[in-house]
């Protein structure tokens, strides 16, 4: 049991259960269930308890948790506690099958997390993967749910996707866009806003003088103007003005060898042009330990950066490392969040 005062010093950072046809509840409920959710923190489980009963059975784990009416309640919990504000029924949900009501609940209560941060009562949160095309069908018409979240807490600008797998993290200039318009979206101004960025978020999780390199745009690094002219163009113009602004950067390099290089703990970061660029090589490094942050937002959201394994939800066989991960950094910025709001 943690001392009601000393657990008040914890940061409070809520779960939701994801896709309720996923793999979500189930990695929820294996990471419950190791004791690593309550290590210096207060969790908040908020979602369906039908949900997480049948997660607790396809996952065979079974752990105590105490239902509450309120995130105070939830917070002087010496138990982990469940903020049962999603009403799904599990009989009603055909596991590894999308649904517009299932991308409908878990929009509800993200946007409902993001209203308690904004209330300061929560300190950031960890959502298991939901699948975005459920969420669309249910009227969140957004690229992805950065650009939904970003939407709520009323930002237009300032805030990206990253990612993170054993100590390197990934920034994009661009995202989730078709890749025939990529080209039209590296500028100077967005590789230079992708820098600041991934300096502010990794000096929020403690990296004080983050090492950050910036991949180029085609084969061989365009190879002097032969092959592309977006690296002389626009690519190294970014870099030496983000380095007179106190942001360096190195290169731009070719992917194909560059997180070769990165891998090898040399770089910090990694800023690529596109998304399967820096994607890829992340996640064959090492798919089940793969983390997304929503970074630039006022408080940390992260999740898994696998999906919902529609194809093996239910099996008992989800890997929750991700998840844990993931929780984890969520942690590790609330905690440093407080502490420079305390010190500030």
């Amino acid at each position: 049991m943690i001392h009601t005062r000393k657990r008040a010093s914890y940061p409070f950072i809520g779960i939701t259960l994801g896709d309720a046809a996923g793999i979500g509840a189930e990695i929820v409920c294996k990471a419950a269930a190791s004791g690593v959710l309550q290590k210096n923190t207060c969790p908040v489980i908020i979602d369906s308890e039908a949900v997480l009963l049948r997660g607790m059975k396809q996952s065979n784990v079974a752990f105590p948790y105490h239902v509450v009416n309120s995130l105070e309640e939830a917070r002087e919990s010496d138990i982990l506690p469940l903020l049962p504000l999603s009403c799904l029924k599990a009989s009603k949900i055909i596991m590894g099958k999308s649904s517009a009501e299932l991308g409908r609940d878990e929009g509800k209560l993200l946007v409902e997390c993001i209203n308690f941060c904004q209330k300061k009562e929560l300190d950031g949160f960890c959502f298991a993967p939901l699948n975005k095309g459920a969420m669309k069908s249910a009227g969140y018409r957004f690229p992805s749910e950065h650009e939904m979240f970003a939407h709520y807490y009323g930002q237009t600008s300032g805030f990206g996707e990253m990612n993170y797998v054993h100590g390197l993290w990934n920034i994009r200039v661009t995202s989730h866009i078709p890749l025939r318009e990529v080209c039209s979206h590296i500028s100077v101004d967005n590789i230079i806003s992708a820098a600041r960025l991934g300096f502010n978020t990794l000096r929020l999780v403690g990296c004080e003088n983050p090492r950050i390199v910036v991949a180029a745009l085609n084969p061989h690094a365009g190879e002097n103007g032969t092959c592309g002219r977006e690296e002389l163009d626009v690519i190294i113009p970014a870099i030496q003005r983000a380095t007179a602004l106190g942001m360096p950067l190195d290169g731009p390099y070719s992917s194909d060898t560059l997180f070769v290089k990165a891998f090898r703990e040399k770089y910090d970061a990694v800023i690529t042009m596109y998304h399967d660029q820096g994607q890829i090589a992340i996640k064959l490094q090492d798919f089940s330990h793969c983390v997304t942050v929503s970074a630039g937002l006022p408080n940390p959201i992260t999740t898994p950066a696998h999906g919902t394994a529609y194809d093996i939800a239910g099996t008992g066989k989800a890997d929750p490392s991700a998840f844990i991960d993931a929780f984890n950094i969520c942690c590790r910025m609330a905690q440093r969040i407080s502490l420079s709001s305390v010190q500030g």
